[in-house]
């Protein structure tokens, strides 16, 4: 028995060093691939070849219809299934208004999945963006609040 809980013990130390040791790289691969809205904002004023992608939900955009000027709107889910739309020879910003930036970071790590090394997701989001006064623009594109998959292959 008391080897049992011996072997039982290391096993559980071993499984928590494992996953701290698996946050702890996962928190300096966000810190890496993240900017601040300060940071964007002077980029962008200093005319760096930025792409900006606004992954937001159909209904977050529906409830805030504006965007941040020069950003390029892009359904997550559209983007999840084909990163390949975010360009991998320019560095690229992607934004959302999820809590903890969920989104964007989704998106971020499918992109990083495929080496494509030059994206960040932007901290705070679009709301952080809009606290610090930065400019946005109304959305006047259509969109739709649903996107069938594609149709299954026939066989």
């Amino acid at each position: 028995m008391p080897v049992t809980l011996v072997v039982i013990t290391i096993g559980a130390l071993g499984l928590a060093m494992v996953l701290w040791i698996k946050r702890e790289r996962d928190l300096r691969t966000l810190e890496q691939h993240s900017t601040t809205p300060e940071a964007l904002r002077a980029a962008m004023i200093s005319n760096a070849d930025i792409l900006l992608f606004d992954v937001r939900q159909p209904l977050d955009l529906l409830a805030y219809p504006e965007i941040i000027p020069g950003a390029k709107r892009i359904a997550p889910d559209e983007v999840l299934r084909k990163p390949t739309l975010i360009p991998k020879e320019k560095d690229s910003v992607v934004y959302c208004t999820c809590p903890s930036d969920k989104t964007s970071r989704a998106v971020m790590r499918r992109a990083l999945s495929l080496n494509l090394s030059r994206i960040k997701f932007l901290k705070g989001g679009l709301a952080a963006w809009k606290a610090l006064d930065y400019p946005v623009e109304k959305y006047q594109e259509t969109f739709h609040l649903y996107t069938p998959p594609p149709p299954l292959p026939v066989r």
